[in-house]
């Protein structure tokens, strides 16, 4: 028979003895622990969750990697870019370029009867990926590109939808401010919300040949060509593949660096959670260490008689253990119950909702991810043993004569 076990079962069901407080405590220490876990797996998933979906919505708008000519890399009137150019079939080459679109941008000023709006006319060609902004639009449709019949079909911003009282079917005029002025009637089609501000408050689409147009460009020229990648943790890698390959005349940049603070922000997050995770697996631990150190005091008497009837310190250890197996089991189980169904209802119902404006999503967002979970799991398992270490040498400098005579 494994007395050890025996032993630990017993002061866990609160029968060994004078065991009045273990139950107890070996209640509390659970219920910290698994609510240690829940929040680990929360924290996690939001933040994930976060950085995934804005992720999403800045590629969504400005793809992987961007090329355009060296001298028009901050400007929304770009020199044209030849799309006979030589690395251009270099680039389709690639295996981890997945898809190359041509834009153009250039800046007007749309006037109403009561408003005036200064925004950026983004030209899309029929290579245009609309994945991402299929679900974007909350009213009328995407324009058609490619087809004369529809040249001046516009998808403008809820945000420029409210500030100009246009919908989908109404006419806009825009000026550009050239010499002499240029003016065009559009045709609004379609508007679209994506929660990004620095996108929805400026860019409004519509067909590229309206901007070679206006710019006196033929039908093989573009402001820019835009890079699709299959895998976007090799973002770095391919940008300088792209840069080497396209020559020093053009100016490659990847959507981390065209816009850096969103980024950074998101970077910021991952250490807010990172220092969550940390101190809260070092509260477990000491909640670990504070419920064996009261479970060892409460029983030292039977752990001095254990001494005098032969027990080693490694066998009175073990009781320890399977007393602390099953509280850190039972409270892990536990906190991923409740954290997961948290999450699990998060993400079905968007219970909690944020200021789009602000943090770019209207609810929060929630990413499973089971290598998340398996390593929450796992650090918490190995903080709560290493804490062990410090209870399990108390057992060694207990004295059975003293104990048993204090007794």
């Amino acid at each position: 028979m494994n007395y050890e076990r025996y032993i630990a079962g017993r002061i866990l069901r609160g029968k060994a003895g004078t065991s009045r407080y273990s139950n107890p405590v070996i209640r509390i220490s659970m219920a910290g622990i698994a609510l240690g876990v829940a929040v680990m797996i929360v924290a996690v998933m939001v933040v994930t969750g976060f950085r995934d979906q804005i992720t999403q919505k800045v590629i969504g708008f400005g793809a992987h990697i961007r090329i355009n000519n060296f001298d028009s890399n901050n400007s929304y009137e770009e020199s044209p870019l030849s799309l006979k150019a030589p690395f251009m079939n270099q680039l389709k080459s690639n295996p981890e370029i997945n898809h190359i679109q041509e834009y153009a941008t250039k800046a007007g000023i749309i006037k109403t009867d009561e408003e005036i709006e200064g925004i950026v006319l983004k030209g899309i060609s029929q290579s245009y990926n609309w994945d991402f902004f299929r679900n974007k639009i909350i009213s009328g449709n995407i324009i058609h590109t490619g087809d004369s019949l529809y040249p001046n079909e516009v998808l403008i911003s809820k945000k420029t939808s409210l500030k100009l009282s246009l919908k989908p079917g109404d006419d806009m005029v825009i000026y550009f401010i050239e010499q002499p002025p240029r003016i065009r009637k559009l045709k609004v089609v379609g508007v679209y919300e994506t929660g990004l501000d620095e996108f929805d408050n400026i860019y409004v689409f519509c067909d590229i040949s309206l901007i070679r147009k206006l710019n006196n460009w033929s039908t093989d020229e573009a402001g820019g060509v835009e890079l699709l990648l299959k895998d976007f943790s090799k973002l770095e890698t391919v940008n300088d593949q792209v840069y080497e390959t396209a020559g020093y005349q053009f100016y490659t940049q990847s959507i981390k660096e065209q816009y850096p603070q969103i980024f950074h922000w998101l970077d910021l997050q991952n250490i807010n959670v990172l220092i969550i995770i940390g101190m809260i697996l070092l509260i477990a631990g000491i909640s670990m260490i504070s419920t064996l150190l009261i479970i060892i005091l409460e029983n030292s008497n039977m752990i001095g008689i254990l001494k005098t009837m032969g027990s080693s310190d490694k066998s009175i250890r073990k009781i320890f253990i399977y007393i602390a197996m099953p509280v850190i089991g039972g409270g892990i189980l536990a906190g991923n119950i409740f954290g997961i169904t948290l999450c699990l209802l998060q993400r079905q119902f968007g219970i909690i909702t944020l200021p789009q404006e602000s943090y770019y999503v209207a609810t929060v967002p929630v990413n499973f991810s089971w290598m998340h979970l398996l390593l929450i799991n796992a650090g918490t398992i190995f903080a709560c043993l290493l804490m062990l270490i410090g209870p399990s040498m108390v057992i060694a400098r207990i004295s059975p004569s003293k104990v048993i005579r204090y007794d």
